[in-house]
């Protein structure tokens, strides 16, 4: 027997069916609600309870702490899996063969060439541009080195596709750095893997030979793997919808970077160092920062901590907290900022007031603190969030088009005047 839902308008009633997802969510299906009901539409600022989409990809629960790609937890994949193999699950479907990852892993080096005139639009930034604003530019910038358009009715296509821009981003995120940090521009070296060839681009310097660090390539890889998805999120809302439209996926994806850079959404772990920064500058004391905190009149807020979606814990942080910890020990770094992390991370664990609201730290708390152990300015926390986040971007573009999905258009309700006669501009 099928469920509806009764909305009830000036004393008509109306039907409409309920949806239920495969973890049990329920929806009200209200696609032809506008019409049936001659005009009335629903307001949803923010899109808070509205679902946008079907989607098999990822599954966030909030309340429970709960994130599966596929149906497989986070904490199996961050520990059992490597960043291509949860790439290549986010967008196809299944985790790889052990033949499946090399050939994913051979066509995406095989793609990685950047056309050497791609580095004359880099010429073309300050060097004071911010990363990401140079990251979206560069990667719309691909569509002119690749202007035919993707058919995603052939695999072949569709495939090709995928592999070049998991090949050429991670060249231009190094990039974006380099340009910002006045280094000449790196290529990759094949024989690494997928992350560690990232670390070398970022990292080596002109004169040195590079040196791989375990523990660093480990964490960052876990990084990756915490960022890839996160549902519909502001970016990949942004993706699909620019995508709905029939653009190709290097636009989408453009789109997709400049909405990460909000400091509302990719941007949080920047807020965070910044935050620290500013601890350091009046004295460090912790304590009182943390007193602040809890004060609803002092218009201090505690970057880092607790989640607008997680509402017990995000099972993230617990993840990327060892990584942290082993990061810091391996390196030996003494920084100030960081000592004042984890004095503010120590406080919120023991304090009732946090412990008791669930404000615990977050993925962007732990993800910051890496960044800035490895030497990576606030700058470019958020082009690194994109990096991870682009397995995520690609499958849901990828659903998006396979799925014929019809192009986002949401509806208004006018607040503004009512029709009014045009005045001529001497009597304006």
């Amino acid at each position: 027997m099928t469920r509806t839902a009764t909305l009830e308008i000036d004393g008509k009633k109306y039907e409409f069916p309920i949806i239920e997802g495969t973890e049990n969510e329920i929806a009200i299906d209200i696609k032809v609600l506008r019409g049936v009901t001659g005009g009335v539409t629903t307001i949803d600022p923010g899109y808070k309870n509205t679902s946008s989409c079907e989607s098999a990809i990822t599954f966030l629960n909030g309340e429970e702490g709960v994130l599966r790609y596929r149906g497989y937890s986070i904490e199996d994949l961050a520990e059992k899996a490597n960043f291509l193999e949860v790439a290549y699950l986010l967008i196809f479907g299944e985790l790889p063969s052990k033949e499946q990852l090399e050939k994913f892993h051979s066509d995406i080096k095989e793609h990685s060439q950047v056309d050497e005139d791609v580095k004359k639009i880099l010429d073309g930034f300050p060097k004071a541009a911010h990363p990401m604003g140079v990251l979206s530019s560069l990667t719309s910038a691909l569509v002119a080195f690749n202007p035919s358009s993707v058919n995603v009715d052939s695999e072949d296509e569709m495939y090709n596709a995928i592999v070049r821009i998991l090949g050429k981003f991670p060249v231009l995120t190094a990039w974006a750095y380099r340009k910002h940090a006045g280094l000449p521009l790196e290529y990759g070296d094949n024989s690494l893997g997928y992350v560690d060839n990232f670390l070398k681009m970022m990292f080596k310097k002109p004169n040195d030979a590079y040196v791989s660090n375990k523990v660093i390539v480990n964490a960052l890889d876990k990084l990756l793997i915490l960022h890839a998805d996160h549902e519909q999120n502001c970016s990949t809302s942004t993706v699909r919808i620019v995508g709905s439209s029939n653009a190709g996926l290097f636009v989408s994806l453009s789109a997709g970077i400049n909405a990460l850079w909000g400091p509302l959404h990719g941007g949080a772990n920047q807020a965070v160092i910044e935050m620290l920064e500013a601890i350091k500058e009046d004295g460090g004391d912790t304590k009182k920062y943390m007193t602040k905190a809890k004060d609803k009149s002092d218009p201090f807020r505690l970057m880092g901590f607790g989640h607008r979606v997680y509402k017990n814990f995000d099972p993230r942080a617990k993840i990327i907290k060892k990584s942290a910890d082993e990061v810091l020990a391996d390196l030996g770094v003494d920084d100030p900022i960081l000592n004042i992390a984890k004095g503010l991370e120590k406080e919120a664990l023991e304090d009732s007031y946090f412990v008791d609201r669930k404000l615990y730290p977050n993925v962007d708390f732990y993800s910051g603190i890496i960044y800035r152990s490895l030497g990576i300015p606030t700058e470019m926390f958020t082009p690194m969030f994109a990096l991870g986040r682009l397995p995520g971007w690609i499958a849901h573009w990828r659903e998006m088009r396979l799925r014929k999905e019809p192009i986002g258009r949401p509806r208004q309700i006018y607040i503004g005047e009512t029709h009014r006669p045009f005045k001529n501009i001497e009597n304006r």
